[in-house]
């Protein structure tokens, strides 16, 4: 597999080739994706149903990686990935059934120590923690 064909797992829904992995459930303070067991394509059909909160705050979207065109890619690694594990606990203990593991970038470069973190992850939040804005931050931000 080439670098180009992995996938981002917490993709914006502009990105081409969007597709549907998950639904965002539990309290706004305590987002849990639950996995579809095939990824959908994202429709603007799709899109519609998710207002007025939009895709990001409902849906978990993989699309292939941006790679240097993402702020949080560098030196060929996603630094999102690496942040999640560094300063965000798991939140479950066995890995969850996920239908992009195989082409995912965040298990690829972090293995389980992503999957035990990504259920919490959703890509337009309300009230993030404090921990999630630091898992968050690009290197970039954090040193302007």
């Amino acid at each position: 597999m080439t670098d180009k064909e992995f996938l981002c797992p917490s993709a914006d829904a502009s990105w081409p080739g969007a597709r549907v992995v998950g639904v965002v459930l539990g309290e706004p303070n305590e987002p849990r994706v639950s996995y579809l067991a095939h990824p959908v394509p994202l429709s603007p059909e799709l899109v519609a149903q998710t207002e007025p909160v939009g895709p990001g705050r409902v849906l978990r979207l993989a699309a292939p990686c941006a790679q240097g065109g993402c702020g949080h890619f560098q030196s060929g690694r996603c630094r999102l990935a690496r942040n999640l594990v560094e300063f965000l606990p798991s939140v479950v203990s066995d890995l969850p059934v996920c239908a992009i593991r195989s082409t995912c970038r965040w298990w690829r470069q972090e293995g389980r120590d992503a999957c035990l973190r990504c259920p919490q992850v959703q890509t337009d939040q309300d009230h993030p923690t404090e921990m999630t804005v630091r898992a968050a931050t690009t290197d970039l931000e954090r040193n302007s």
